[in-house]
């Protein structure tokens, strides 16, 4: 199956892009600032299916960057749903547990009122609702604390940390699902080719790794599976201010995908051992 992926280096379209079929297009070929652009390389490629895996992901830097995020996370896909509903074509569109609000402690269903809570999130929602508007066969993939063996992430931000302390204060009270990047491909790879298949699969859909943690225990779990000598002390995010306010529950309740899919929450502590041998291995 032929399918188009916005995307080149991030850690999703680095997982997609080694797959049979796929034709993945960095920012030389699709600015995502040029809306126009995408939309151009829709009609140019003319795939099968469209997968966006690429966005603005600098939540502080959004706060300030709040022009050029709209445009990358709102106006592009905005631009890509409109042409792929023209052209019947299905659009997978991963986004984030970010456009909700944070609070509680209830995992987030897809038919959860969102509310963001700062400008990267704003942006995502404002993404999701132009994919929803245009009519077309679509899929939006709600996902969280993504990682990989392949660009910035938590995992990798943690073992160079190591490197030189002994000693982190890493934030308790935001839970979440690590989510390798290889499954959220795969999830969308799944969901492109159901969509050709059936248009009444679109909707909103949840995948986050299992099971939920806080950071300082993906933390502690990094160093316990890197062999690294390092403390973790547990802190709350008021003592660790950022310019964009972090939701304290990221929780994504995924039962929908699976039920509709078959496809479960992985295991991120799997994930992790296989995300370290391959950063070890490429040494």
């Amino acid at each position: 199956m032929k399918i188009l992926v916005f995307g080149r280096t991030g850690q999703v379209a680095t997982a997609l892009k080694h797959h049979a079929g796929i034709t993945a297009l960095g920012r030389g070929a699709a600015d995502l600032t040029d809306p126009a652009a995408c939309a151009d390389a829709i009609r140019a490629h003319a795939p099968r299916a469209v997968i966006n895996a690429a966005a603005y992901t600098g939540v502080d830097a959004a706060e300030t960057d709040t022009a050029q995020a709209m445009t990358v996370n709102g106006a592009a896909p905005a631009a890509m749903a409109e042409v792929c509903a023209a052209l019947d074509i299905p659009l997978v569109q991963i986004s984030t547990d970010y456009v909700f609000s944070g609070q509680g402690e209830t995992p987030w269903h897809p038919s959860d009122a969102p509310a963001p809570q700062n400008a990267y999130g704003r942006s995502k929602l404002a993404g999701e609702e132009a994919v929803r508007a245009a009519g077309g066969r679509y899929a939006i993939l709600r996902t969280s604390w993504v990682f990989s063996a392949q660009g910035t992430n938590f995992v990798k931000t943690m073992l160079r940390l190591s490197e030189t302390r002994d000693r982190l204060d890493i934030v308790a009270d935001q839970i979440g699902g690590p989510t390798p990047a290889r499954a959220i491909a795969q999830a969308c790879l799944t969901l492109a080719e159901a969509l050709a298949k059936s248009r009444d699969l679109s909707g909103t859909y949840h995948l986050s790794g299992a099971p939920d943690t806080s950071w300082a225990g993906f933390a502690q779990a990094i160093f316990a599976a890197a062999g690294r000598s390092v403390q973790v002390v547990p802190i709350l995010s008021r003592a660790y201010p950022t310019p964009a306010k972090r939701p304290l529950n990221g929780r994504l309740d995924c039962q929908t995908l699976e039920q509709t899919f078959g496809l479960t929450r992985p295991d991120w502590r799997a994930a992790l051992v296989e995300t370290l041998h391959e950063l070890e291995t490429a040494k």
